[in-house]
């Protein structure tokens, strides 16, 4: 199955996408939050769906989308999970899982306006594969992690790289910058994917393809990050953990690459989807 969600900002109802068609499913109730991943919500709109065959409104395609669920709880970042991407910033293969957070409230739509922050010279880009947490999950073993997933979403990691590398401190801040966190356009539930660790994504900014990698290439397995991340925090439904980005970004190139105003980014993973974003100045609004 694949979930979406529609409408203005703020006001985004539920939908399905069944064969590259999206209907409202908003008669189901709720949205997708932690509530719903935690008490069945799949199957049940699973049920729902299957139930009112031939009778869902269709969705016109120029609706805007939303990200897929609704605000998690927290969105969890692997840094330097691939070796390519670890060599072209000339950082070490990591030991363990780097762990850092994204402000939930960079959140946006798959196809939302991306903003530059005030002050920021180094606005990158970052393609990856994401995880959505499907129920409560602390001390999980790697053997059992697949069980505490509910559905993969494509991310755009947005990255300024001075906030993150050059003003001290923790990564964090370069992360969170409001609109640092398009998602989606869909969740596409385990059942919908062959193979999670074969998962090709990619990255263009202004049509150059940028980033083109495979999830074959991951230093730490999708089960080995959600094992690895429950032993530190506990994971609620609806959380997502974002599983890191293979080379190509900006900050790779010599001299750097940054993303200005006018620039579009596509980007888009077998399986989940695509986003397209167009870069904005910040107006102080």
């Amino acid at each position: 199955m694949k979930l979406i969600r529609f409408g203005e900002p703020g006001k985004e109802k539920i939908g399905v996408q069944i064969d590259g068609k999206s209907y409202d499913v908003s008669a189901f109730g709720g949205d997708y939050t932690e509530d719903f991943f935690a008490n069945n919500g799949l199957a049940r709109l699973d049920e729902f769906v299957k139930a009112n065959e031939g009778k869902l409104i269709e969705i016109p395609n120029d609706v805007r989308l939303g990200a897929p669920f609704a605000r998690p709880s927290k969105i969890v970042c692997i840094g330097l999970n691939y070796k390519d991407h670890a060599a072209e910033t000339n950082s070490p293969i990591p030991a363990e899982p780097i762990i850092f957070m994204k402000s939930t409230s960079s959140l946006v739509g798959p196809n939302d306006n991306v903003t530059i922050p005030r002050n920021s010279e180094k606005t990158d880009w970052e393609v990856e594969f994401g995880i959505v947490i499907g129920k409560k999950a602390s001390y999980v073993e790697e053997s059992e992690a697949l069980d505490y997933v509910a559905g993969y979403v494509l991310h755009n990691d947005v990255s300024e790289r001075a906030f993150q590398l050059e003003r001290g401190g923790t990564w964090d801040k370069g992360k969170g910058c409001d609109t640092f966190a398009p998602m989606g356009p869909i969740l596409t539930t385990q059942d919908e994917i062959p193979d999670i660790n074969n998962v090709r994504l990619w990255l263009k900014v202004n049509g150059k393809t940028y980033q083109d990698g495979n999830t074959s290439n991951l230093i730490f397995s999708v089960q080995h990050v959600i094992s690895y991340v429950s032993q530190f925090m506990t994971l609620l439904p609806g959380d997502v953990i974002s599983t890191g980005t293979p080379a190509g970004v900006g900050l790779g190139f010599n001299p750097p690459i940054y993303l200005k105003p006018g620039d579009t980014i596509e980007l888009g993973a077998d399986y989940l989807g695509v986003q397209k974003q167009e870069v904005i100045a910040y107006s102080g609004k």
